[in-house]
């Protein structure tokens, strides 16, 4: 087993990541402050792995709720379902909610965690991959709205990070691929060597290799890390965690929420960011050549969804968190490991990059 740490003063919490970490019943329980817990999950994982953690916490009053899975469930209306099983249980503000599940569960529970009698304890226990190396670290949590991917939120931190490679055997194949975009990311946005190392191992990463999901977990929790470190609350360098996200979240909105995995519209996003970087000058050609690669071998999309148009793109682009005074701000690549928040971009480039990625 690895540790990390999340270092954010009294709000600091460690990553745990290893193999058949769900029967270390100690490993749980030192981060529950009472005796009440509250597991959310989904319909898929609960048969899988809501006993074992059940099994783990026999000395707690211990409830669950299962949730719907997909992301067009991630709404207000779903999440309702959390408050009404805490107020029926008669749960207090030592409850401890735990999310077991990918980054749907993730979110939603930490929101209800951060909203319930104005806070409350919460465990991330992600299952996925692309849970495990990107939303449950960093304290992000949300649900969706008609109009615009994650715009209800609140920045809320976890207890701990529970990341048991083992649940990755049961991942489905495409989202497995939805993960390892996410993976890929870190090397985009500031790790090259990483980059190199994907590169080199991606064969390995398709095939579950374990020792290799490991050290691709580890290395991204690290850099994920690093950056929320310095910047909990994104008002500076951990937008850049945003890259391809403008774009990506534009996808998800417009082909209905669930259509597109997360992972595959940010890598679509992903191209898209260094297309515009490319037609700007800043990136070479081989850099974006070696990105388009990798996205391919790990079986990821390279174009945006049929039917989807440019204008579709700017209107739903236009609903954004990094929107400031009217002028998206987007992610952008001087090479790979290198992004950069700018709005200092050409209008027209823009258009000629979602033109381009049109089919």
């Amino acid at each position: 087993m690895k540790t990390l740490q999340v270092s954010l003063e009294d709000r600091s919490y460690p990553i745990y990541i290893g193999g058949d970490l769900l029967s270390q019943a100690a490993l749980l329980t030192k981060h529950i402050k009472g005796k009440d817990v509250l597991i959310v999950t989904n319909t898929t994982v609960a048969p899988l792995y809501l006993q074992s953690v059940l099994t783990t916490l026999n000395n707690y009053r211990c409830e669950s709720v299962i949730l719907p899975d997909g992301e067009q469930y991630k709404t207000l209306e779903v999440l309702n379902d959390v408050f009404t099983k805490l107020l029926e249980e008669k749960f207090s503000r030592q409850v401890t909610l735990i999310a077991l599940g990918g980054g749907v569960i993730g979110d939603m529970t930490g929101f209800a965690a951060a909203c319930y009698q104005r806070g409350v304890s919460f465990i991330q226990i992600p299952t996925t991959l692309l849970s495990q190396v990107d939303s449950s670290v960093g304290g992000k949590t949300a649900v969706n709205h008609a109009l615009g991917k994650n715009m209800i939120g609140a920045f809320y931190q976890p207890q701990c990070v529970i990341a048991d490679t083992l649940t990755l055997t049961t991942l489905e194949d495409r989202q497995l691929s939805s993960g390892l975009s996410e993976v890929i990311k870190y090397g985009l946005i500031n790790d090259p060597d990483f980059f190199d190392w994907l590169e080199q191992n991606m064969a390995g990463l398709m095939a579950r290799d374990q020792a290799l999901l490991a050290e691709a977990i580890e290395r991204s929790c690290q850099d994920k890390a690093d950056v929320v470190a310095s910047d909990e609350l994104e008002q500076g360098v951990r937008a850049l965690l945003n890259l391809g996200h403008t774009f990506g979240h534009a996808i998800e909105t417009g082909m209905g929420y669930g259509n597109w995995l997360h992972g595959e519209a940010i890598a679509v996003g992903m191209l898209m960011a260094a297309d515009l970087s490319q037609r700007m000058g800043w990136m070479p050609e081989a850099d974006f050549a070696r990105i388009k690669a990798l996205f391919t071998a790990a079986n990821l999309p390279v174009l945006a969804p049929e039917g989807m148009t440019s204008e579709q793109f700017m209107t739903l682009m236009s609903v954004d968190k990094k929107v400031q005074d009217g002028r998206i701000r987007l992610v952008l690549m001087r090479g790979i490991g290198q992004a950069i928040i700018s709005d200092d971009y050409s209008a027209s480039k823009l258009a000629e990059t979602l033109e381009s990625f049109e089919r």
